[in-house]
């Protein structure tokens, strides 16, 4: 073997072993766990398809999966319309721009159990700062319709930053000769923006709208630390419903099935943009 190509290997290495071990490994293994019945205590046993079949006959896994749609359609909406909004702002002069682009990236640096629990003192309802300050007696958290609407509002808090910096990144990059040459046309701004400035950020809008969409699926921290799943299952998405079949059922084989069945609904979400968007672009 050439001395380049050892270097090249050795540099491949480290990430395909990483690759191997903790992507591949464990993708594997949960794809065979999914076919028996693995419980403590008791011998594994071979059921072949019958925890899949159990998942659509499991009232509380069905409603996850409806919890988890609500929770990803509203929240990475939101996200894409706030980070957009904010990106159009801050894009052009303002009396300490820098200062606020470095306030509004902040959140993502705070780790998600930590936001959790901050923000389960902010909606506390009696006392808590919102419902203190404001004098209001809103249920955020023993509601389930309104501990859905606090669970979606912490997640929007925390990733609206990551989609503005990206969209602010991606303005920046347009040249000021489109904007010169449109405004020989038109002086409306939503038109300017609608046929210049969009369809020159269609691809970072749709590289973000993938990116947001299948980290909102495997959402657990937010959820876990603020409502723990509550009240009763309104806030129980569909990874933390696996985590409990497994860890406090003990439950492995079912749990595995539906990782299983999550990553293939997230695949067939990505799948079905990816073709839209070929589509669009033909």
């Amino acid at each position: 073997m050439h001395r380049n190509d050892r270097i090249k290997l050795a540099f491949l290495l480290p990430a395909a072993l990483w690759v191997l071990c903790f992507t591949a490994f464990p993708l594997v293994y949960g794809a065979k766990l999914s076919l028996y019945n693995v419980k403590i205590a008791s011998p594994d046993e071979f059921v072949g398809l019958r925890n899949y079949v159990h998942f659509f006959e499991d009232e509380r896994a069905l409603s996850s999966v409806w919890i988890t749609l609500i929770f990803v359609f509203c929240g990475v909406t939101a996200q894409m319309i706030l980070g957009m909004g904010l990106a159009l702002l801050f894009n052009r002069p303002l009396p300490m721009r820098g200062l606020f682009r470095t306030a509004l990236t902040m959140p993502l640096f705070a780790t998600p159990i930590a936001v959790g629990f901050l923000f389960f003192t902010i909606f506390y309802e009696e006392g808590g700062l919102i419902n203190g300050l404001l004098h209001l007696r809103v249920p955020w958290l023993s509601s389930p319709y309104w501990a859905l609407a606090s669970v979606i509002i912490v997640d929007v808090w925390q990733w609206t930053p990551f989609c503005f910096l990206i969209f602010l990144a991606a303005l920046q990059g347009i040249p000021d000769a489109y904007y010169e040459a449109a405004m020989l046309e038109t002086k409306n701004g939503w038109a300017v923006f609608r046929h210049i400035t969009l369809p020159v950020l269609q691809p970072m809008v749709i590289l973000v709208l993938l990116l947001r969409v299948t980290e909102a699926f495997k959402v657990f921290d937010i959820p876990f630390s603020l409502t723990a799943g509550g009240p009763g299952v309104a806030t129980q998405v569909l990874s933390m419903y696996a985590y409990r079949v497994g860890m406090r059922f003990f439950n492995f084989g079912y749990s595995s099935s539906i990782a299983i069945l999550l990553l293939i609904l997230v695949m067939a979400i990505i799948m079905t943009l990816f073709k839209r968007i070929r589509q669009a672009y033909q």
